[in-house]
Parts: structure tokens; C-alpha cells; sequence
């Protein structure tokens, strides 16, 4: 039996050839725990747009500062893009509204297997609402060219 479509090779280099190992991925705790059980992480966006919406570490905190302004609930998970099933490929925004036009985002094009998730933080923002990438996280920022 083959592979479905969306597990194939993967291409893990931004249009400016830099290897990102890591990535991180902004969701809601409880779906989060609700996708453990079956061994990939499906979020509503794949279905919606055909991919996980994604961002480099340098990315995440203006991503979450703009879409979850003083969410609770949420968990940020560090993805290997080595270990990914799904084809990962950097793309700008995939929003209308979002100005930063010049930045190209990670999208993973398919299930996220949870192999591939090495570390899950609670991500919550502070009493202001804003959010910081999580001080655990400050050693998982690999890029080489």
C-alpha cells in the first residue's frame, strides 16, 4: 500500500536556502490532547487552506501577539522538520490582512505526525495579553545555511 499524497519528501529550505531544523506551531491545549491519541495533530486550517499554519522562532511572537491577543489555553510546539511525514515549505502569509508580505512561513501540507513534535510548552500571555517565546526554548533555534 503507498503513501498517501501528502507524505512526501519534504522540502525543508526558505527561498533564501537557509535550513530551519525547528519550528514552532501555536494551538489550543485541548486540541492538542485530543490529536495524542491518534498519532497526528489535524488542525481545522488543513482541512480549511491545506496546510498547518507555522512559523521560525523570530516569527512566533508577532504571530501570536496578532491572532491570539490574550488567549489562554494555548501550547506551542516545537516541531523537526526532519521528522515531519508532511511536505513542510515556506510560503509569505497566507492571510489577507497580514503586512508582513516580505516574511516566507513555514506550512506543513498534511497531518502532523507527533513524532515530529519534540517539546510542548504552555504559551500563555502575560497581564498585559501580549506573549514572549517561552525562555525553554531559547536553545532549539537552529538555522544553518
Amino acid at each position: 500500500m503507498g503513501r498517501p499524497a501528502w507524505m512526501g519528501a519534504a522540502s525543508r529550505n526558505n527561498e533564501k536556502g537557509m535550513h530551519v531544523s525547528k519550528i514552532l506551531h501555536i494551538t489550543r491545549r485541548n486540541d492538542w490532547e485530543e490529536s495524542v491519541s491518534s498519532g497526528y495533530y489535524a488542525p481545522a486550517s488543513l482541512d480549511a487552506e491545506g496546510f498547518i499554519h507555522c512559523s521560525t522562532f523570530a516569527q512566533t511572537v508577532e504571530t501570536a501577539n496578532r491572532y491570539f491577543p490574550n488567549q489562554q489555553g494555548l501550547v506551542l510546539l516545537c516541531i523537526d522538520t526532519a521528522k515531519t511525514d508532511a511536505k513542510v515549505k515556506y510560503e509569505g502569509p497566507a492571510g489577507v490582512q497580514d503586512p508582513r508580505t516580505e516574511l516566507l512561513f513555514p506550512h506543513i501540507y498534511g497531518p502532523l505526525n507527533l513524532s515530529a513534535v519534540v517539546r510542548v510548552a504552555e504559551f500563555a500571555p502575560n497581564k498585559h495579553g501580549k506573549f514572549q517565546l517561552p525562555a525553554e526554548f531559547a536553545h532549539d533555534q537552529t538555522v544553518t545555511a
